[in-house]
C-alpha cells in the first residue's frame, strides 16, 4: 500500500510549489514529465537509455537549467561569519523535486540484502569523515574556527536534510554510484562518483572542490557498506552542520 502511494510525494510537492506561485505551468508540465520517466520509465525501456536520460534530467533540475520555477527565500540575506561573504537560505522548488523523486524510486527498489551489508565498516566511513572533512577544511584555508548558533537554525537544518544532503545524495549515491558499482565495479564506482561530486563544486572554489570530493568519498564508502541512502543522507546533513555551527559559513573569504 505504502509503496503505491510513494509516487504522490513529489506529486504533492510540485502541486504545493504550483499553488504558492513558485511553481510556473511549465514547470509543472517539465516536473511532471520528469517525475513520471524517472519512476514509471525504467522497466519499459532499455536501462542504460533510462538511466542516462534520468541523469541528465536530474542535473538539469538540480542546477536550474529548465524554466518555471523559482526559489522562495526563506532567510533574508544575512552575514553568519565575519570573515564569509552573506548568505541567504532559498528553498529551490526544482531541486527539491529532484531529490523527492528520486527518494521515492529508491525505496521502491529492492533493498540491498543484509548479507552484503559491511556495518563496522560502513561505521568507520562515518566516523573518519565527521573528523577528516572539517580537519581538512580548516588546514586549507577554507574555513576557520568560528561558534555560532544562527537565527532559524531549525529552518536551515530542514532545508539541508530535506533538500540540500537528499537530493545530493539521492543522486549521487542512489542514482549515480550505485549504477557505476554495478558496471565497474565498488572501486572504480566509488571513486568516480567522488570526483564527480567533488568536480560539481569546482565552480564555487577549487579548494571547496577538493574537500568536497574528500567528503564524497567518505558519503560513498558509507553507502556502499551500509547500503542505505538514509545513512549517507544524515552523514552529509551532519558533515554540513558542523561546517555551519563551527565554522566560517558559507566559506571564508580568501
Amino acid at each position: 500500500m505504502l509503496r503505491t502511494l510513494l509516487p504522490l510525494l513529489p506529486v504533492v510537492l510540485l502541486l504545493c510549489g504550483f499553488a504558492l506561485g513558485y511553481v510556473q505551468p511549465v514547470g509543472l508540465l517539465i516536473g511532471g514529465t520528469y517525475v513520471a520517466w524517472t519512476l514509471y520509465g525504467e522497466p519499459r525501456m532499455p536501462r542504460l537509455l533510462w538511466w542516462l536520460v534520468c541523469l541528465v534530467a536530474s542535473i538539469a533540475l538540480a542546477a536550474h537549467l529548465l524554466p518555471g520555477t523559482s526559489s522562495w527565500t526563506l532567510w533574508p540575506v544575512r552575514q553568519l561569519s565575519p570573515d564569509a561573504p552573506v548568505y541567504a537560505l532559498r528553498l529551490s522548488w526544482d531541486k527539491a523535486l529532484v531529490g523527492a523523486t528520486l527518494l521515492v524510486w529508491w525505496l521502491r527498489r529492492e533493498p540491498v540484502p543484509a548479507e552484503k551489508r559491511s556495518p563496522d565498516f560502513a561505521a568507520i566511513a562515518i566516523v573518519t569523515t565527521l573528523f577528516a572533512v572539517p580537519l581538512v577544511a580548516v588546514a586549507s584555508g577554507l574555513v576557520v574556527w568560528n561558534p555560532k548558533w544562527p537565527p532559524g537554525f531549525w529552518l536551515w537544518m530542514a532545508v539541508n536534510v530535506g533538500v540540500i544532503a537528499l537530493t545530493e545524495e539521492a543522486f549521487f549515491r542512489g542514482l549515480l554510484q550505485s549504477e557505476l558499482v554495478r558496471r565497474l565495479g565498488a572501486f572504480f564506482g566509488v571513486a568516480l562518483s567522488s570526483l564527480l561530486f567533488g568536480l560539481v563544486h569546482w565552480p564555487i572554489n577549487p579548494l571547496f572542490a577538493v574537500v568536497a570530493g574528500i567528503a564524497g568519498l567518505g558519503y560513498g564508502l558509507a553507502f556502499y557498506f551500509s547500503g542505505r541512502l538514509l545513512v549517507t543522507v544524515l552523514l552529509h546533513a551532519a558533515v554540513n552542520c558542523l561546517h555551519l555551527l563551527l565554522f566560517s559559513y558559507p566559506l571564508r573569504i580568501i
